[in-house]
């Protein structure tokens, strides 16, 4: 049977989480006192507003990370059924459809009591944000970081893009990772050929969903993505940035030939 969604609710606010399209993650993001929702790219907008009706939420943004159709393909039908301000990229503003603010790393972004940081994570593409819920230790990452992996370098470079994933790393290890797609099968797949049989728990979590043992791989941790990611563990090894640049462009082109 398909999960239409899940959820998960502390104190603070409840974020739902459901999947769409081939492999893409939906997300839902409520404040808990006004229960003011941001959605998280619009992948699917008719799943987000059968979530929201059987919530009872008002939709107030729609956060873009990058331009990608398989992120902003629903914004208008959301922005037109909702009201909902559409915040994105402002790198981006010409390729993003809907858009009412153009935003770039390190705004902050007010949802009742809830805050939300947006960080640079560009390397996919040009303008690529992450949104960072401190008072949910969330973020939601779009194409940037994805469990065992890291997006594809479309538009960036491998020092813009090593960046954006320093970043990410820098936040606190329970920080739970929501990305934009599942890609947990071919990423811990990717992890195994590089033979690195040292590692007990990268071995251990890349057969664990090789194997099928884990139906979904999101959300992870950062903490876990920095012991078990290749793009975050493999370059944080090294003692200086450009020897880092260096070992995760060395990874990125590995994976970019790579066949699961």
């Amino acid at each position: 049977m398909t999960i239409l969604h899940q959820g998960m609710r502390v104190d603070a606010g409840e974020i739902v989480q459901f999947p769409c399209l081939a492999d893409n993650y939906g997300y839902l993001l409520a404040d808990s006192a006004s229960f003011r929702t941001v959605a998280i790219d619009t992948p699917d907008p008719a799943k987000a507003l059968e979530v929201l009706e059987e919530r009872g939420w008002r939709l107030t943004y729609i956060l873009n990370t990058h331009w990608h159709d398989d992120h902003v393909g629903g914004n208008v039908a959301l922005k037109e059924a909702t009201g909902a301000r559409i915040i994105a990229p402002a790198a981006e503003r010409r390729r993003i459809p809907g858009i009412d603010i153009g935003i770039r790393g390190g705004t902050v972004i007010f949802l009742g009591g809830l805050v939300i940081h947006a960080i640079d994570t560009a390397g996919h593409t040009l303008g690529c944000l992450s949104y960072h819920v401190p008072g949910m230790e969330a973020v939601f990452t779009g194409d940037a970081l994805f469990t065992m992996g890291c997006g594809r370098l479309f538009e960036g470079t491998p020092q813009t893009a090593w960046g954006g994933l320093r970043r990410l790393a820098e936040l606190s290890d329970e920080t739970r990772v929501y990305s934009g797609h599942e890609y947990g099968f071919s990423n811990a797949s990717f992890a195994l050929s590089l033979g690195d049989e040292t590692e007990r728990e990268v071995t251990a979590r890349a057969q664990a969903i090789v194997m099928h043992r884990v139906s979904s791989t999101v959300p992870s941790t950062i903490g876990l993505e920095k012991r078990t990611n290749p793009f975050l563990r493999l370059p944080l090894a090294e003692q200086c940035v450009e020897r880092q640049v260096d070992r995760f462009r060395e990874l990125r082109e590995l994976k970019n030939d790579f066949r699961s």
